[in-house]
């Protein structure tokens, strides 16, 4: 299989096996005009297998925090004139900001529209997050 490298983009690498396809509907990659590859079950040294995302647009922006919890271990590539400039290693994000949503229908962002949804990390070895505002807490 040869899947052509890009010049300047995003390549979401050491992905979970079996993580890609959510990934690319929470990041509503569907929507982006340019090319996406999404290679799964790829042969890592590393991790046995892992999936891999390639976005070829330079003026995407991607929500790290929301990757990050997604898939915590995962690797953003920032790819420019078909090099690496920057290489960002995720993990869980401390707070969340319209993320996750609070399943507490008392909670003031079930009630008031237009309220941010904030999380904080709790207990990160049960990936445990806490709603800013009632204290509800959400994996």
């Amino acid at each position: 299989m040869n899947i052509d490298g890009i010049q300047s983009g995003v390549v979401i690498d050491h992905i979970t096996p079996g993580k890609s396809m959510e990934i690319y509907r929470y990041l509503h990659l569907d929507r982006l005009e340019c090319p996406v590859a999404i290679i799964k079950n790829v042969k890592s040294s590393h991790m046995g297998k892992k999936d891999i995302i390639k976005i070829d647009d330079a003026t995407f922006d991607i929500d790290v925090d929301a990757l990050g919890y997604l898939d915590p271990g995962s690797t953003v590539n920032i790819i420019r004139n078909g090099e690496i400039v920057e290489k960002k290693h995720l993990e869980l994000p401390q707070k969340l900001v319209n993320v996750i949503h609070c399943k507490n229908p008392r909670c003031i962002t079930s009630v008031e529209p237009g309220i941010n949804h904030i999380f904080e990390l709790v207990r990160p070895e049960e990936r445990l997050y806490c709603c800013a505002y009632c204290e509800t807490e959400r994996t």
